[in-house]
């Protein structure tokens, strides 16, 4: 299914997307040597249930995942990159986190993820990670708009990556999102400029970079979600919610 939504639809995925944001940025001030992910889900729960949002996480349940998920965010630490469990885990320094998060208020819903450094070191290979995600990230906003093709924005988000010396995982990508939080279209990370879905003003689209140092396969741990890099590499997750515009792409999930 894909969403065309009308202008107060809009205005509510803004406040969804206003508060996804500003969630995950109060879990990334939350998050020092020694915060543990189950405090993280905690601190996450409180501020959904605050807001009057629902969390788009607790009963998902896709073909892919041993649902379900039971949990309102997202925690995945250094080589886990998507769908991270928490767990009984305190942060050390130097780890790589990466928050994912999608709320329903109002009706519609948004989805984000940052990725971050705990701690004073910083090594450099987790920055270089988390830098090329989040350019891979806004290559892709700029190449949406009315008019522009699904496969310019893989396009985009791909050379980014590319050009970093990343291999690209096409398994999971960004997509459509609005009443629900998954949707078509899907938004490969690397594609073909010029092909699939046309945008139109009122589609939201869900883009998210990520990748992992050396390879492009993942595997899936015990807990059934928790998903890392088959080598044991590094990985980094960068994801913003937009609105396709009369003239371009709104950022919905930017931080109040």
């Amino acid at each position: 299914m894909i969403e065309i939504l009308n202008p107060t639809e809009v205005a509510r995925a803004r406040e969804t997307g206003a508060l996804v944001a500003n969630i995950l940025q109060t879990m990334k001030s939350r998050s020092a040597v020694g915060t543990n992910l189950l405090d993280i889900d905690r601190w996450a729960q409180a501020m959904i249930v605050e807001a009057g949002a629902e969390s788009c996480y607790v009963d998902y349940a896709p073909s892919f995942g041993r649902g379900p998920f039971g949990h309102y965010i997202c925690t995945s630490v250094n080589e886990a990159v998507l769908h991270g469990l928490p767990h009984d885990y305190a942060l050390a320094d130097g780890d790589l986190v990466s928050l994912d998060l999608a709320v329903l208020l109002g009706g519609i819903a948004a989805d984000s993820a940052i990725s971050f450094i705990v701690g004073d070191t910083k090594p450099p290979e987790s920055v270089a990670l988390i830098d090329a995600t989040e350019r891979a990230l806004q290559a892709g906003i700029a190449a949406a708009g009315p008019g522009a093709r699904i496969g310019d924005i893989s396009d985009a988000i791909g050379t980014v990556l590319d050009a970093a010396g990343y291999p690209v995982n096409v398994e999971f990508g960004g997509h459509g999102i609005g009443s629900t939080m998954h949707q078509d279209p899907h938004v490969s990370n690397t594609g073909r400029p010029g092909r699939g879905y046309t945008l139109r003003p009122g589609l939201l689209l869900a883009l998210e970079p990520w990748v992992m140092v050396d390879t492009d396969r993942l595997v899936t741990d015990a807990d059934g979600w928790t998903l890392r890099s088959a080598t044991g590499c590094r990985t980094a997750h960068s994801e913003h919610t937009i609105a396709i515009t009369d003239d371009g792409a709104e950022i919905l999930t930017l931080a109040r």
